[in-house]
């Protein structure tokens, strides 16, 4: 008999990991379903599958144009294995296709769809708990129809943010631009011009020559280290203990940490929102929700209040302690609770924060443009008085 490494929800929505024998994967499944349990993952013990793809994530926009297909032939009434045969060798992105493929040749060998795409290590966890929840319940086209609802959503709030945020991150690249030009090529060429004049020059001139000489001489070995010191800072971001360095600045910035606070909170009300509706325990919708975040610091409260709600604590109570969420979203998770509505709050918690988030940052990225005007005409300004007032006291003498 094989050993594999069973990870399980019981009816208390309490997450279970241990080692199982069976004959095959789809054996132990079937006994775990059979027993009440709400099988979240099996791997054979050692497996090296498991490792692969780790890291990697799929295109989501074209995952989710797969997913729309897919539901479209699930209504249809086509079974599963038929669904991925038509779907596989028809996907234009070749990353994707063989992931699908995989699952396809999984389900054909009788494992269940969620634990086939689970095995790929790629999709979000998010959608592989909304696939278990709709395989229990027999209700596997409304959960991924409501996955693609979310993900719409939340794709569509994404790239709001990042437009908003495009002509300042030009304005800073031109800025940029224009800084390296003045320095490096301008001011070198009027600190010749002065030293074949003999001219005695103001302190401040003395300084911006003396500036833009050493840029012109050093500007190579400067963009090596600038290029050196940002791929170590992005490898220390990477690690557990400088993400959460850089997040934790994030959070204390004045106007920013508030937005970014904002935005995870929204984020994740719209995850746990959406797993409550498809029928997930709380808790296993606590864990997933988690999951899905790429924030540490949201990933470790989360967890926190995981553990508080697993031991019998409320919701509202148990993500208060982690001392991240606004007061506001803590006090409408409370209402939705006390009411029995708690999935519809979430989704209004929300939609609530997003819409914040969008004025905010719409209000922040309008200060952001005159400021990075006035910094540009203040330096140039700066540059010019300075390089030009050796000339007028040459003209005076004159």
């Amino acid at each position: 008999m094989a050993e594999f490494i069973l990870k399980y929800a019981d009816a208390k929505g309490a997450i279970h990991q241990q080692v199982a024998e069976a004959e095959s994967e789809r054996e132990l499944r079937e006994k775990m379903t059979q027993q009440g349990f709400l099988v979240y993952s099996i791997k054979a013990r050692g497996e090296l599958a498991a490792k692969l793809g780790a890291g990697k994530k799929v295109d989501l926009e074209k995952f989710l144009i797969f997913n729309q297909q897919f539901l479209t032939l699930v209504k249809a009434g086509l079974p599963i294995p038929r669904c991925l045969d038509l779907l596989a060798d028809r996907l234009t992105d070749p990353k994707l296709a063989k992931y699908i493929k995989a699952v396809r040749e999984d389900v054909k060998n009788g494992t269940l769809l969620s634990g086939a795409f689970s095995r790929q290590r790629v999709f979000p966890p998010m959608y592989i708990t909304s696939l278990m929840a709709g395989e229990k319940s027999g209700s596997l086209a409304e959960v991924i129809e409501r996955f693609l609802s979310y993900q719409r959503l939340a794709l569509a709030v994404r790239k709001k943010i990042m437009l908003s945020l495009i002509y300042p991150c030009i304005l800073v690249v031109l800025v940029g631009a224009l800084i390296v030009f003045m320095v490096t090529y301008v001011v070198p060429n009027f600190a010749q011009l002065y030293n074949s004049l003999q001219a005695e020059l103001p302190y401040v001139t003395q300084i911006l020559l003396a500036i833009g000489t050493t840029a012109r001489n050093y500007i190579l070995l400067a963009v090596g280290a600038l290029v050196a010191a940002a791929v170590a800072f992005r490898l220390w971001m990477r690690t557990d203990a400088g993400g959460a360095a850089v997040e934790h600045a994030q959070l204390r910035m004045p106007v920013i940490g508030d937005i970014w606070a904002k935005y995870q909170v929204a984020q994740f009300s719209r995850v746990l929102g959406t797993l409550l509706l498809g029928g997930i325990p709380l808790v296993q919708a606590l864990e997933t929700a988690g999951d899905s975040l790429g924030a540490r610091i949201m990933r470790s409260a989360i967890e926190k209040a995981r553990k508080l709600v697993r031991e019998g604590q409320p919701l509202s109570s148990s993500l208060r302690t982690t001392g991240i969420f606004p007061p506001l979203s803590i006090d409408m998770i409370e209402v939705g609770e006390s009411t029995g509505a708690l999935p519809a709050m979430l989704n209004s918690v929300a939609e609530f924060f997003e819409d914040d988030v969008n004025t905010r940052l719409t209000a922040a990225m309008a200060l952001v443009e005159p400021a990075i005007m006035l910094f540009m005409g203040g330096f140039v300004a700066f540059v010019l008085v300075a390089l030009y007032l050796p000339i007028f006291s040459l003209a005076e003498k004159v």
